[in-house]
């Protein structure tokens, strides 16, 4: 395998560094278990779905999210 440097990913055009990511993010995506989430992590987790769990109407649902980010309104939230 050729050795790629960043300098030479900088040089390709910003839909083909977006294409390499969206590759890279597939390889990841494909081994969830290798990725490693630390006991911190662990415990937000937690506690942000016992709070869920306590109160699951509470927040916004997708549809509601999805509308903020399509008018702009989350810039004021």
């Amino acid at each position: 395998m050729n050795n790629i440097t960043i300098a030479d990913i900088l040089k390709l055009p910003v839909q083909e560094r977006i294409h390499l990511v969206e590759i890279i993010w597939d390889s990841v995506a494909a081994v969830p278990e290798a990725v490693e989430v630390s006991p911190a992590l662990k415990v937000e987790l937690e506690a942000r779905l016992a709070e869920f769990e306590a109160n699951p109407d509470a927040g916004y649902s997708w549809d509601q999210v999805k509308t903020s980010l399509k008018n702009g309104s989350w810039r004021t939230a």
